[in-house]
């Protein structure tokens, strides 16, 4: 997709994009405009040192159907995307309510459910997906772009079914990570003896101890019996104690921080993404899960995430980082 000239209007804007770049807006009549905005599935934006691409569930040239979320995410100092091309990042991939989910669709049921994406701004791309089929629940998620170099996630959602008989409402995103060197994950927390300490959380093998819980997180999450296996069902000894984590890509960190530890977990697979032949090595998940206790017909729960590409730094800075950050959301 080439540059999109962000003086133009938010029609111009959305017409360029759906092009490609390719049309201006003095070729394409207003019919033909309409329709244009209404086949939009996929955004690019720019701002800072990062240039991402936003879309939803639709297939597109290589990108595979379902990977909605980030397609992609690029620093202008990296060679490559963050993210395994044709898959993406920051994809809202499970839902779970304690139902069984052995049929594929169900299983990946935001994945296969309609979404739309709808353009807010020039550095702003919103993805809804209505009351999803099995387990009703409807969502928002915000993407925006920022300078120098964060993309921030802000997620609502509305339970539209009383289904919830195991008494919590999960959602799972997984993030697809582009082959790194190092597929590890590296948070503040522990074991329970250790608290605040640097810890690395780097699974040997996919559905190994793969979930890490905050050091006050005790709830426990019932499964149907026959379900099939999942990562999230794979429980680590170690904990978290500030919510936030980093991993390491190229001469880049990619840091992403959350609003809040209660509800939210970490998830690691050294393979989720496949492998790549070229670098003959695997391509990692970090992921993490946002849980809701009890949750109400109607009522709607949320939570947002930071998310930073940038040069490599101190962990001091990583850890001011976060502070800065926390205090803005009090």
């Amino acid at each position: 997709m080439s540059e999109i000239a962000w003086n133009k209007s938010r029609r111009d804007f959305l017409v360029a994009t759906a092009m490609g770049g390719m049309l201006g807006s003095s070729r394409v009549s207003q019919g033909c405009q309409d329709q244009l905005l209404e086949a939009i599935h996929s955004v690019e934006l720019q701002s800072g040192d990062l240039t991402a691409v936003i879309g939803d569930n639709t297939a597109y040239q290589e990108h595979r159907a379902g990977y909605n979320g980030v397609w992609a995410l690029k620093h202008r100092d990296a060679s490559k995307s963050l993210f395994v091309p044709g898959i993406a990042g920051l994809n809202l991939e499970h839902i779970l309510t304690g139902a069984k989910l052995s049929d594929t669709a169900t299983f990946f049921e935001p994945r296969n459910s309609p979404m739309e994406l709808k353009v807010l701004a020039e550095n702003s791309v919103e993805l809804f997906q209505p009351a999803t089929f099995a387990s009703k629940v409807e969502s928002r998620t915000r993407f925006i772009l920022t300078p120098p170099h964060y993309l921030d996630m802000e997620f609502t959602c509305i339970p539209r079914s009383e289904i919830f008989s195991q008494g919590y409402m999960a959602l799972f995103w997984a993030s697809y990570i582009n082959a790194p060197e190092d597929k590890s994950m590296y948070f503040l927390g522990g074991l329970d003896s250790q608290r605040d300490q640097w810890t690395q959380l780097c699974t040997q093998f996919h559905l190994d101890q793969s979930t890490v819980r905050h050091r006050k997180d005790e709830m426990h999450l019932a499964f149907a019996e026959d379900g099939r296996d999942a990562l999230f069902k794979e429980i680590s000894r170690l904990r978290f104690d500030s919510p936030f984590f980093y991993g390491n890509f190229e001469e880049l960190i990619w840091l992403v921080m959350f609003d809040r530890a209660e509800g939210v977990r970490l998830t690691h697979s050294p393979s989720g993404g496949g492998g790549n032949d070229l670098m003959k090595t695997s391509n990692p998940a970090w992921d993490f899960q946002f849980i809701v206790e009890k949750p109400k017909v109607g009522e709607m729960y949320g939570f947002k995430v930071r998310t930073v590409l940038r040069p490599r730094c101190s962990r001091e800075e990583i850890v001011a980082e976060f502070e800065a950050w926390k205090k803005r959301q009090v």
